[in-house]
């Protein structure tokens, strides 16, 4: 599956409201913590990859993201697979990986058609507008992302707005 992904700032009180004019469906909200893990063999933050554990609501899932496949968005490959985030996690250190960093987030997800509108709350960063749609196809990849960007236009957001930076380097920048 390839997830077409635009992030931007914003501020929740203000998209709200636009979405709930539009006719969008809350779907729920979550509390997510991720747990980032470093390949003892390969730089991920060279590669542009990501492999972590999410854990929300008692279930964890496994994720591996593959690289960025365009300039202005965080369009990328991702593979996902339900998991026992312990056991997971034990077996990651045993094999060498090392914990890259943790990100911890509230999360308020909307549906509006086929995008899927996630208002974040992130530890430490902020609140953040991220929109969504799964492919299948390459092919799709541009009409989706024109797609997300006439969405964002809604909320007088466009391409310029994109942020293309992980909220994991977020974190650890601003940490560092």
């Amino acid at each position: 599956m390839i997830e077409v992904e635009v992030k931007v700032r914003a501020d929740h009180s203000k998209i709200r409201p636009v979405l709930m004019e539009m006719g969008a469906s809350k779907i729920g909200v979550e509390e997510q913590s991720d747990v980032y893990f470093a390949a003892p063999y390969r730089d991920f933050a060279k590669t542009d990859e990501a492999l972590r554990i999410r854990s929300l609501g008692g279930q964890a899932v496994l994720t591996y993201k593959g690289p960025k496949l365009d300039k202005v968005s965080k369009t990328r490959v991702e593979i996902e697979t339900p998991v026992d985030g312990a056991a997971a996690a034990k077996i990651f250190h045993s094999l060498g990986f090392l914990e890259a960093g943790a990100v911890r987030k509230k999360r308020e997800i909307f549906r509006a058609g086929e995008i899927t509108v996630c208002l974040d709350k992130v530890e430490g960063l902020g609140e953040f507008l991220e929109v969504e749609i799964d492919v299948e196809y390459e092919k799709s990849l541009d009409s989706s992302r024109a797609q997300l960007f006439k969405f964002l236009s809604h909320f007088g957001l466009s391409e310029k707005d994109s942020i293309r930076t992980s909220y994991l380097e977020m974190v650890l920048e601003k940490r560092n």
